[in-house]
């Protein structure tokens, strides 16, 4: 796939003698949305952690771009709340940033007006943007975006999954998501990655929010809670550090949509 930016074949994590991930297949390309979906302790944050080279895999192998330029935002930020940063501070923490790049971000993430605020200061929701922004300083070709609606209201989810696709619009970014907000994701994703360990399914959404591998992990109210409406229109520290301790079939667009399952899941 010429236009893949990360390519992982047969990827497998063992910690502390369990298994974590295993052989895992997943690929992202320019310009496509993938989400990974699973329940807690699926190994999803595992998955996102060795695609951006913070833990190495016991085996398979992780292919990226050569000079792949990613931007990561974390799932949430550690700040000690005694700490005097206001987030254009913040952000020019990204080598070779002024303000006046600062400020284009922020516009671009509709979140020009806290350029000033203490980042204590700000809604959960300008946080995310903000962090959104920082990732977006570092002129991305793959975006990484760990639970990107952590502690957002739900209107406010729907405004940053517009967004995100409003980004990958503008810049033909690929993006790698972790999310657990089934039925707003799939209406803003490309391809979905069913996540339990092993890749229990994968495809075009509306085919996985169908598939009996995801209702076994979601229930029987997943497929309602998924409804999809396609418009194919096309915690860390200040360094970025992690504080504390994610895979699908290779899949290509196709007009059928079809969708793959894990070679270790019960259905055919």
């Amino acid at each position: 796939m010429s236009d893949a930016l990360i390519r992982l074949k047969d990827v497998s994590v063992t910690r502390a003698g369990q298994s974590v991930l295993e052989h895992i297949q997943l690929s992202v390309s320019s310009g496509e949305i993938v989400t990974l979906i699973g329940p807690n302790g699926a190994g999803k944050t595992t998955l996102v952690r060795a695609v951006l080279g913070l833990l190495k895999a016991d085996s398979g192998e992780i292919w990226r771009k050569p000079k792949l330029r990613v931007g990561y935002m974390p799932q949430k930020l550690h700040i000690d709340a005694t700490l005097p940063l206001s987030v254009l501070r913040f952000l020019r923490l990204v080598p070779g940033v002024d303000r006046e790049t600062v400020r284009a971000a922020l516009i671009e993430v509709g979140a020009e007006k806290v350029i000033d605020s203490p980042l204590q200061g700000i809604s959960g929701g300008e946080m995310q943007r903000v962090l959104l922004a920082r990732a977006l300083l570092r002129k991305p070709e793959l975006l990484v975006l760990d639970e990107p609606v952590q502690g957002v209201d739900v209107a406010g989810q729907a405004e940053l999954y517009a967004l995100i696709t409003q980004l990958r619009n503008r810049h033909q970014c690929g993006v790698l998501m972790v999310s657990h907000d089934l039925h707003l994701v799939m209406s803003t994703t490309d391809q979905v990655v069913c996540l339990n360990r092993h890749v229990c399914c994968s495809g075009h959404p509306e085919q996985v929010s169908n598939d009996p591998a995801f209702v076994e992990l979601f229930g029987l109210n997943a497929p309602s809670l998924a409804i999809y409406h396609h418009h194919h229109d096309h915690a860390h520290d200040l360094h970025g550090a992690v504080c504390q301790p994610a895979p699908a079939q290779d899949h290509v667009h196709t007009d059928t949509h079809t969708h793959d399952h894990g070679d270790s899941c019960k259905h055919g």
